[in-house]
């Protein structure tokens, strides 16, 4: 069984236990029988997100306006130099010549809302998946909003606030400031611990730059992990892949520490870096990278790396619930592959156009990639290592994440 139904049969459990418990308790109820598990995918061009099944077919249900407040962000950006000088420095850089209006997005804790981080606006909102309403606004320190992570109650969400180098943490339901922390330069990718006690980030450094060669490795800034206490937000410790890439001969690689993923018990921590076509295992009780996996390189892919997207070869990497299998987005190799984690060896390399992320099926059968270059999500069974299926989105899809709405979810009325 599959850790995610586990926890939804815990639940289930928890509530029957629970009926004599008066209104309030019944309420409760009522509000988990009426969601349903679904996955968003954020299309980061297009400034919309679709909301498809969590499993099967994957068949895509609705789609939701991420920036329908985007004529006033705009005149708010036009009126204000510098605020339009880093909206163009976005477009031209990371954007790729487009606008970011969605970069990460999870729903409340009721399915009623999707809380979403729009890097060209630099903000989170809260949108009304009934209405298409903003909820609530927060502007991030800084001009970009980027990653986020949801804390395993589904409470507060931290995001990124990459050009202030600090993460935010908000309440999911009001936008309110709970704290914050600082990191090193451009953090990135964030996950709580399943105990909900940890926060872990990733700074990413300049990944925007033509100083991509390994003797230029020192320009890109201070990259480091982040371990921070969730409650307080006081630091509890950083770690610095430097020394420990350069210990087992990789002087040449970047500690630039990209998409990572817990083991369950979360004893090791599987990271890509940048300009890697592969991944590195860390082992938290020795502080000791353990092993290290090398991918196949596509033949077609440029040897130039100033023409890797934001420093990536590798970006996306997940693992099934049992903690045997792990999913990897080749990005710029365009394929995704399913690797055994005992052996490292790899399954069949599927082929994909760009895939920028990798998570999880509902069901934990499946790996989901965001095809970024085909504007597509597919879905590579975990234990055949084969495309399963594949359903059409908007334009340039990024992160997808498990989400519930209203079982009764057909869409919203604007947008």
């Amino acid at each position: 069984m599959s850790v995610l139904r586990s926890r939804h049969l815990f639940s289930l459990a928890a509530a029957l236990a629970l009926t004599a418990g008066g209104t309030a308790t019944a309420a409760a109820q009522d509000t988990t029988a009426a969601l349903r598990e679904v996955m968003f995918v954020g299309n980061n061009w297009d400034g919309t997100a679709d909301v498809i099944e969590s499993t099967g077919d994957f068949a895509r249900l609705g789609r939701v306006d991420v920036v329908p407040d985007k004529a006033q962000r705009m005149a708010e950006i036009n009126a204000d130099p510098i605020k339009w000088i880093y909206f163009m420095a976005i477009r031209n850089s990371v954007g790729e010549g487009h606008d970011q209006f969605v970069d990460d997005m999870y729903s409340t804790p009721d399915g009623r809302s999707m809380v979403v981080s729009r890097p060209s606006f630099a903000d989170v909102v809260s949108i009304d998946l009934t209405t298409g309403r903003i909820n609530w606004r927060f502007p991030v320190a800084g001009y970009r909003a980027d990653h986020m992570a949801v804390s395993p109650d589904g409470t507060r969400v931290a995001v990124s606030a990459s050009t202030a180098g600090k993460v935010q943490v908000l309440d999911i339901v009001t936008g309110r400031g709970l704290g914050e922390f600082t990191t090193g330069d451009k953090p990135h990718e964030n996950i709580f611990t399943k105990d909900g006690k940890y926060i872990w980030n990733m700074a990413i450094g300049e990944v925007n730059t033509a100083l991509d060669d390994p003797v230029w490795d020192w320009t890109k800034g201070d990259r480091h992990i982040t371990v921070v206490d969730a409650t307080t937000f006081k630091q509890v410790k950083t770690i610095d892949m430097r020394g420990r890439l350069d210990a087992i001969g990789l002087k040449d690689f970047s500690d630039a520490v990209r998409p990572a993923v817990f083991s369950p018990d979360e004893s090791t921590l599987y990271f890509q870096v940048s300009f890697f076509n592969g991944f590195l295992e860390y082992d938290l009780a020795t502080g000791r990278i353990t092993r290290v996996k090398t991918l196949p390189k596509n033949p077609a892919t440029s040897p130039d790396r100033t023409t890797w997207v934001n420093d990536s070869r590798h970006h996306g990497i997940s693992m099934n619930p049992s903690g045997t299998k792990l999913c990897v987005a080749g990005t710029m190799d365009d394929y995704a592959t399913v690797v055994d984690r005992a052996t490292l060896q790899e399954g069949p390399l599927v082929t994909a156009a760009k895939p920028y992320w990798a998570t999880v099926s509902g069901d934990g059968t499946d790996c989901i990639v965001s095809e970024s270059g085909a504007d597509r999500v597919t879905a590579i069974d975990f234990a055949t290592g084969e495309k399963v299926a594949s359903v059409q989105v908007g334009d340039h899809p990024q992160r997808v994440r498990l989400a519930h709405v209203p079982a009764d979810w057909t869409g919203t009325s604007a947008g």
